[in-house]
């Protein structure tokens, strides 16, 4: 393509974080531009927004529905893609709206509050040809890319255990009640859906796992509470799983755990060594061994594979980190939408996935039973 991408932005308005953090990502390798959106459900706020942003006041709309209706019509400066970064009630409608209007599609976690929302998205993309991107923002790490091919080229051997948790400590009072933006509809069920940690952070965990080791879940034990009193949906998940093949899994997550941020973090045991790597410091990936002293693989040198070195920026001893994860998401969507192929981005049957591991675990949870956890998303 010999110009840059045009995209739409529905959600983001005045007052969201995800939204700037879409834009910056979007933006960062000079490959797209902003050129209209629909910033919130009030026309207020969506029209501040785009003044703000500098956007032609043509293109800043009102409803996300008179913004592809009215995009859809363009015949010059046509916008290319729509990037999705509202609360999760609206992911589905917004999507499948946005891809049967001829635009490619990024969209933020979790991908639709339901498996048949999720499934009837699957099948749009694949009825439409269109690319669908989910911003799975973690597995655009270079040192997570190093993860995974480390573990594809069988030097950690066969996996055994796998452990990846992702506690944090912003919802440990009930901040909702405060009025708080992202605590409001996070821990609402009209807008977030059945879950809260598990739909916002739990499926983090799920992609990660999913993404770094490729196992896929046999079956799983959950244990889902909510330890805040007054809170509608769950803000501590703990759940034991058995993938095929063999290997074992404990995924945690937490929003109420006091003190901890962001703290996302993986390790991979395997027959031949393990590995570990934190969020919190990502420029860094420990691999360990039985018989030999442990290594640091650092972000940014030669000795990395090719998928961790494209993924970096700038030279080893300059920090990388969540932007530049974002933007690497991003970048590949925009490879695929050039070729018309999917790319080394998380994809609409990952969306599938992740929203059928919440509704499992909710399952288990509720009958207090292991249950069945495998799922094939439709292609």
């Amino acid at each position: 393509m010999n110009r840059k991408l045009r995209y739409a932005m529905v959600g983001g308005g005045q007052g969201a974080f995800i939204g700037a953090v879409h834009r910056i990502a979007a933006g960062m390798d000079g490959k797209a531009e902003l050129v209209a959106g629909a910033f919130s459900s009030s026309p207020d706020n969506s029209a501040a927004t785009g003044k703000e942003l500098f956007l032609d006041p043509s293109r800043v709309y009102g409803s996300w529905q008179e913004m592809l209706d009215s995009e859809a019509a363009r015949t010059e400066n046509r916008i290319d893609f729509v990037s999705i970064v509202t609360p999760n009630f609206l992911h589905h409608p917004v999507a499948k709206a946005a891809l049967l209007a001829g635009f490619d599609v990024v969209c933020d976690k979790p991908m639709t509050l339901t498996v048949e929302e999720s499934e009837d998205l699957c099948r749009t993309v694949s009825e439409t040809g269109r690319i669908f991107a989910l911003t799975h923002n973690y597995t655009g790490y270079p040192m997570v890319k190093q993860a995974r091919g480390m573990i594809s080229e069988g030097k950690l051997g066969t996996v055994r255990k796998v452990v990846v948790e992702y506690p944090q400590g912003w919802l440990s009072t009930l901040l909702e009640s405060t009025g708080q933006k992202q605590a409001s509809w996070r821990s609402d069920p009209a807008r977030a859906g059945v879950s809260s940690a598990l739909g916002d952070i739990g499926t983090h965990c799920e992609n990660l796992v999913h993404y770094i080791t490729g196992l896929e879940m046999d079956e799983m034990m959950a244990d889902l509470g909510t330890m805040v009193e007054g809170r509608a949906l769950e803000d501590d998940a703990s759940v034991l799983i058995r993938y095929k093949g063999g290997a074992r899994g404990i995924l945690y997550c937490s929003q109420i755990s006091i003190g901890e941020e962001n703290n996302l973090t993986i390790r991979v045991y395997g027959t031949k060594a393990s590995l570990e790597w934190k969020q919190e410091h990502p420029n860094w990936l420990h691999v360990r061994y039985p018989d030999a002293p442990e290594q640091i693989f650092k972000r940014g040198n030669d000795y990395l594979g090719e998928a961790a070195s494209r993924a970096s920026r700038i030279p080893a001893g300059h920090p990388e980190a969540f932007i530049e994860a974002f933007a690497n998401i991003y970048l590949a969507a925009y490879e695929a939408m050039a070729t018309r192929q999917h790319g080394d981005h998380p994809s609409v049957q990952d969306g599938a996935r992740g929203v059928h591991f919440i509704h499992t675990a909710l399952k288990s949870s509720t009958n207090r039973a292991w249950v069945d956890a495998s799922y094939t998303p439709p292609q």
